[in-house]
C-alpha cells in the first residue's frame, strides 16, 4: 500500500484526482525579501489554496490564454513553462488556439474550479495569463505596469507606485494595485478592448516615460540592466501580444509560497506591507475583503487618456 495515496476531490460536474498530495513543493526555510522562515508546503497544501481562493481567482482567468510554470518536484526542482495543452488533460478543460508567427498554440483556459484543481494536481504553481481575452486576442481589455525595483528595495517600488497611482489618477484611469508575490507590485488599468496592443503599449510607455522624466534619479524606462543603475524600472513589455503577467491570487515559485495579491491603496502606507507579504497562508483572508471591488468593471477607452497625457506631456 503507498504512504501517499491519491486524493480525490470534488469540484462541480468534475471530481479531480490528486496525486501525490504530501508531496513538499515548498520546503520549509529562510523566505526572503522580509517573509522571514518560509513554511512548508505540499501539493494538498496548494490544492486546498486554490480550491479556497476559486470564486476570487476564476473572474481573472476566464476566457484568457494561460501559460503555465509547472514545477513537477517542487520549487527546487526543473521549471517547465508550459502553453500548448497536452493531449492528456481531460476533455472537460477548454482549451483556446491563438495565432503565433507560423502557426498556432492550442493554450489552456481555467473556467471553473475543477480545472484549477487539476491544474495544482500538475504541479503548475503559478498562473501567468494572457492580458487579452481568446475572443479578441489582439485586443488587450488590461494594461500593466510592472513595477521592478534594482535590488530589494520596497520603499523605491512603494514610493514609484504612488507617483504613478497619481498621474493615472490626473488622466482620469481607474487603476488596481498588486503585489506580484516576488518584488516588486503591478498596477493594472482595465481597459474596453478597442485598442489592439500596439496602442496601448505605446500608450503605457509613453506614461512611463512620462514620470521617469520627473523623477530620472529615482525611475528609469531603460530595458538594459547596464543602463539602469540602482533606478526601479517601469516595465511596460508584459503589453504586447502573446506576452503574460502573473495572474491576481497565483502563487509564486518562492520559499514560502508568496501570492500575488490584490491590495487597496490605502493598503500602500502600511509599514507592513512588502512584496511576499501574503502567502497561500492568508492570502485567501486579503483577497475576501475585495480590495478591487468594482474596479473591473470601470474599464476605459484610451482615447481621453491619450489627450489628455499628450497635453501633459506639451
Amino acid at each position: 500500500m503507498s504512504d501517499d495515496p491519491a486524493r480525490t476531490v470534488r469540484a462541480g460536474r468534475h471530481s479531480v484526482r490528486v496525486h501525490r498530495p504530501d508531496k513538499v513543493l515548498f520546503p520549509g526555510g529562510a523566505g526572503g525579501d522580509g517573509g522571514g522562515a518560509g513554511e512548508e508546503y505540499t501539493k494538498g497544501d496548494l490544492v486546498d489554496y486554490y480550491r479556497s481562493v476559486a470564486p476570487l481567482i476564476l473572474p481573472h482567468l476566464r476566457g484568457r490564454p494561460l501559460m503555465l510554470e509547472r514545477h513537477p518536484d517542487g520549487v527546487g526542482g526543473p521549471r517547465f513553462m508550459q502553453k500548448n495543452t497536452p493531449d492528456h488533460y481531460p476533455e472537460w478543460i477548454e482549451r483556446a488556439e491563438v495565432g503565433k508567427e507560423g502557426g498556432t498554440v492550442r493554450h489552456t483556459v481555467c473556467e471553473d474550479t475543477a480545472t484549477l484543481l487539476y491544474l495544482a494536481d500538475q504541479a503548475a504553481l503559478t498562473l501567468h495569463r494572457w492580458l487579452s481575452r481568446a475572443a479578441h486576442p489582439d485586443h488587450p481589455d488590461r494594461l500593466v505596469f510592472d513595477l521592478d525595483p534594482a535590488g530589494d528595495d520596497f520603499e523605491a517600488v512603494r514610493e514609484a507606485a504612488g507617483l504613478l497611482g497619481e498621474l493615472l489618477d490626473e488622466l482620469k484611469l481607474p487603476s488596481a494595485l498588486m503585489t506580484t508575490g516576488s518584488r516588486g507590485l503591478h498596477v493594472i488599468v482595465p481597459l474596453d478592448g478597442s485598442r489592439d496592443f500596439d496602442t496601448v503599449r505605446g500608450f503605457a510607455r509613453d506614461v512611463a516615460d512620462t514620470l521617469a522624466a520627473a523623477h530620472p534619479d529615482r525611475l528609469t524606462t531603460a530595458a538594459r540592466k547596464k543602463d539602469r543603475g540602482d533606478r526601479l524600472y517601469l516595465d511596460v513589455q508584459r503589453n504586447g501580444y502573446a506576452q503574460t503577467a502573473v495572474a491576481p491570487l497565483t502563487v509564486r515559485a518562492l520559499p514560502g509560497a508568496p501570492v500575488a495579491t490584490p491590495l487597496a491603496w490605502d493598503q500602500l502606507a502600511d509599514p507592513a506591507l512588502h512584496a511576499r507579504r501574503w502567502t497561500i497562508a492568508d492570502a485567501a483572508e486579503q483577497a475576501r475583503t475585495r480590495p478591487w471591488e468594482g474596479i473591473t468593471r470601470r474599464a476605459r477607452s484610451l482615447g481621453p487618456a491619450r489627450r489628455r497625457l499628450d497635453a501633459l506631456r506639451g
